[in-house]
């Protein structure tokens, strides 16, 4: 599978530029430079193939999601023998999770080989995760799974897991409040209402009640956001009853 050199119709030093920025990344040379460049194509760019199809980036993080997904999940069976499925699933939905490969583009700078219509200061957070999953799709395609499994090893799991750090990582405070409110019989709500103030970009806020009192308040771009960083809150304000 092969795309037209000219696909993206950029000049030869812009390509050159592109292809020595990507191969310090990579470690090694890219074989099919169109893989990568489609990997950092943002949709706002509204680029087509010859058959009409929308060119961009998520089709390729869908790609590298499931080869991260695959990759790490075989390092966590191979390293921890005595964990069971449930243990598994839980490490590795904490190496892979959205805020753990956030951190990841941020760290490599994926950010600045984005092709966008969108200033990049208007992009969320998960710009930066979104683009590292798309670069893993893309050295599948164009060198294959051992290149794939070399490049994850080189910059996850040799930098950033440690099984023993990662037991100890909360991957959602909201979950941990839900379960404790759960097992102490307690009812919890999450109140959540559009914030009327002068941000230029929309903003939710929450208020997080347990047993009929309000414990946490947060305010987030969204209300998933919102709810997670109100429930952080709260773990941390009732910390000592919650670990006991």
């Amino acid at each position: 599978m092969s795309f037209p050199t000219n696909l993206f119709n950029s000049h030869p030093k812009e390509d050159g530029d592109f292809f020595l920025g990507v191969t310090k990344i990579l470690g090694f040379k890219p074989k099919t430079l169109s893989f990568y460049k489609k990997a950092f194509l943002h949709r706002s760019m509204n680029k087509k193939d010859d058959n009409g199809n929308a060119m961009n980036y998520e089709r390729l993080e869908f790609l590298g999601d499931s080869m991260l997904g695959t990759i790490i999940s075989k390092h966590l069976y191979k390293e921890v023998p005595e964990g069971d499925e449930g243990y598994l699933t839980k490490m590795r939905s904490k190496i892979v999770s959205r805020e753990h490969l956030n951190e990841l583009g941020k760290d490599l700078g994926l950010i600045n080989f984005v092709e966008s219509r969108i200033p990049k200061s208007h992009f969320g957070q998960n710009i930066h995760g979104n683009v590292f999953e798309a670069l893993v799709g893309a050295i599948y395609l164009d060198r294959g799974y051992s290149y794939c499994e070399k490049f994850i090893q080189k910059r996850v799991i040799g930098p950033y897991v440690d099984i023993e750090q990662l037991e100890g990582r909360v991957i959602s405070y909201k979950s941990l409040v839900i379960e404790w409110c759960q097992k102490q019989k307690k009812t919890f709500d999450f109140d959540v209402y559009e914030d009327t103030g002068n941000d230029p970009l929309k903003h939710f806020a929450v208020k997080l009640s347990i047993g009929g009192n309000v414990v946490s308040k947060a305010r987030a771009t969204s209300k998933k956001k919102a709810e997670e960083r109100a429930s952080k809150r709260a773990f941390f304000a009732l910390q000592d009853k919650m670990e006991n």
